[in-house]
């Protein structure tokens, strides 16, 4: 059996790897794959037709497979053996999606075997012809083993049935040597941490063959939104995330019409709607719906008048209810995002809801942490997750394919009780939202109330489902956006800061083991919490004032700073592959307008270490050119 190549697992005296089927798991359940599980080769019921396929031409003497590929399988007993057996096996079918689908609507499917016993996974590639007929990938079956070589040392192994016949397209079959270079240390690291995820898999609700292709079919579509955006935010970022949120969505709705059998769209209310761009796709896709937010954007005047946006803002009362609404939208709905199920709730029996959580919000203020075995994140879904069961919502949780750290969303498609028993349900609702406003430090959990919607301990009052208390104490956020991010604080606050840590830089010498030598003095380096110990108690109380603090203020000055892995550096602009952002710099074009100093030539002992045609800020007066386009005007209430 050609053996390519092993990683050993870290540190000595390990005993078996427990988490290996873990990393295995994760190999399998990438975004990109489709998941069937299958008991065996055979399933009683309803029969695979890839798992049958493969039993065919395994059993099948005419293919020339059997012998071939069993021995491969295991190097004492086959499978089928091992079943006969009773050891434990198992199998899984994979389909693989291509996020760009530049192949045809022809998906790759792979049959994964997992054989407890020999500790081993072999994954055969499935391939079809015009006709249908189905034919095993020999040249691309391999196998990752896990072995001992005695008690206490153990690695992983990577085998290959023809390594020679390999066959490559960067889709579904990686290169031979990305499976040995990259995926066995990856397996090695999973199950070293052995840590199963705290959510669950992405797109766990929805059927990702259908996603991947209304995505791809709205990303062309609305692709051009990127060259025209007017916000100051990251087009690319905003534009594709609205796209994929919004696949989702129109998936989501797609598989309730069917399930339902409705025929109307669904109509919907985007709360907190922020650019507005999630509600002009669902509009644009047929989805009759609105947006409401506090504040007006730039880009809402792009859209045109199919695209409904309001701005005002939403207090959780009688007056913001939505009862011809079918569902109700918080995409980073932050200070509303734990409103927004009692909202549907109490709206209509009828209302459902989808709440992607971002900013840790409580009905009244910011979230408490309440448990430390937890993430932070993790409590925060799982607190959002409890409103949504008290308001009497059957809670569902799934993973979006977004560009974010923050990407699992709830949906609340149906109620956990009958439309008769709603007067008990706004009772539960009530005193669960009471509590946390009234009784701070408290947590009030599902399991307080009894069946028959009544807490087990507690005496409450509400004013009602409708009453002007359901909401107090929230607060929404300002119509005009506060400016915190260190650009709004003084100019020659800033200019000493920058000063007095670019001077503590620039004074480590070589003797203090954290300098530097050479022609010219580029410092040493500090943490942040070293550069914070620098600084006089009043100007660090002032930074912790703004978003990022201290941080924040040294990544803005990224013309003398460079901040790294939690670490400042002196900038040295010679060096070009300091950061990934320098690598992208173009060279200064002859007569290229400069508009702001140059920090170096003005303050730095030895000048700049570029000479002044070569460096994009200006050396003196003289080769200062300000720009003759109008300053954009910021209102005084902004601050």
């Amino acid at each position: 059996m050609p053996k390519l190549s092993d990683v050993k697992f870290p540190g000595e005296g390990k005993t078996l790897p427990e988490g290996f089927w873990s990393a295995v798991d994760v190999w399998i359940q990438k975004p990109h794959v489709v998941n069937k599980r299958l008991c065996g080769v055979k399933e009683t019921g309803r029969r695979d037709a890839d798992a049958e396929d493969l039993r065919l031409l395994l059993h099948d003497p005419a293919s020339g497979l059997a012998h071939d590929v069993l021995s491969f399988l295991s190097c004492k007993t086959s499978p089928a053996h091992a079943h006969e057996k009773d050891k434990p096996w198992s199998s899984t079918v994979r389909t693989f999606i291509p996020k760009v689908n530049s192949r045809g609507t022809s998906l790759h499917r792979e049959v994964v075997l997992r054989d407890f016993g020999a500790q081993q996974v072999t994954f055969l590639p499935l391939e079809e012809d015009a006709e249908g007929q189905v034919s095993l990938k020999r040249s691309n079956i391999y196998q990752i083993q896990l072995r001992s070589q005695d008690c206490d040392d153990w690695s992983l192994e990577l085998h290959v049935l023809t390594p020679d016949a390999w066959f490559s397209d960067g889709v579904a079959y990686p290169k031979l040597q990305w499976l040995s270079s990259d995926l066995l240390p990856k397996l090695v690291r999973w199950a070293t941490e052995c840590k199963g995820s705290e959510f669950k898999s992405t797109l766990s609700l929805l059927p990702v063959e259908k996603y991947s292709l209304v995505y791809q079919q709205l990303k062309e579509k609305y692709k051009a939104m990127v060259k025209v955006w007017p916000e100051v935010t990251d087009p690319e970022k905003f534009v594709y995330e609205d796209v994929a949120i919004a696949t989702y969505l129109l998936v989501l709705w797609a598989e309730e019409r069917a399930e339902k059998g409705l025929a109307a769209r669904q109509s919907f209310v985007d709360l907190g709607c922020g650019n507005g761009l999630l509600v002009h796709i669902l509009t644009n896709e047929g989805h009759p719906g609105k947006g409401i937010d506090v504040r007006r954007r730039k880009i809402w005047d792009t859209y045109g008048p199919q695209t409904v946006l309001e701005e005002k803002a939403i207090i959780p009362s009688e007056s913001f209810l939505f009862p011809g609404a079918d569902w109700l939208i918080g995409n980073h709905s932050d200070e509303l995002t734990p409103w927004i199920p009692v909202i549907a709730a109490r709206s209509s029996y009828s209302c459902r809801y989808f709440v992607l959580p971002c900013c840790f919000f409580d009905f009244c203020g910011k979230y408490q942490r309440r448990q430390c075995k937890k993430s932070q994140y993790k409590e925060y879904i799982d607190f959002i997750t409890e409103v949504s069961q008290v308001s009497g919502f059957n809670t569902e949780e799934d993973c979006l394919r977004i560009p974010s750290t923050k990407r699992v969303c709830l949906v609340g498609k149906s109620r956990n009780y009958q439309l008769p028993d709603e007067a008990e349900a706004e009772r539960r609702r009530a005193h669960y939202i009471q509590s946390r406003q009234t009784t701070p430090g408290v947590t009030v959990q599902w399991s307080d109330y009894k069946d028959d919607g009544h807490r087990c301990h507690g005496n409450a009052d509400s004013d009602g489902p409708h009453g002007s208390s359901w909401g107090a104490g929230f607060q929404p956020r300002d119509r005009v956006e506060m400016v915190r991010n260190c650009a709004a604080l003084p100019r020659d606050f800033v200019d000493g800061v920058v000063l007095q840590v670019a001077k503590a830089l620039l004074g480590m010498t070589v003797d203090d083991s954290r300098g530097s030598s050479g022609d010219w003095n580029r410092g040493g380096s500090l943490s942040v919490s070293e550069v914070a110990g620098l600084l006089e108690q009043e100007t660090l109380q002032l930074l912790k004032k703004e978003c990022g603090g201290l941080q924040t203020l040294l990544k803005n000055n990224h013309q003398v700073f460079r901040v790294e892995g939690g670490r400042v550096y002196i900038r040295d602009w010679r060096d070009r592959k300091s950061s990934r952002a320098d690598t992208k710099r173009k060279p200064v074009a002859p007569g290229a307008l400069k508009t702001r100093p140059c920090w170096f030539h003005d303050h730095h002992p030895q000048g700049c270490p570029l000479q002044a045609e070569h460096c994009a800020f200006a050396h003196g007066p003289d080769d200062l050119r300000p720009s003759t386009r109008p300053l954009k005007k910021i209102k005084n209430d902004a601050f």
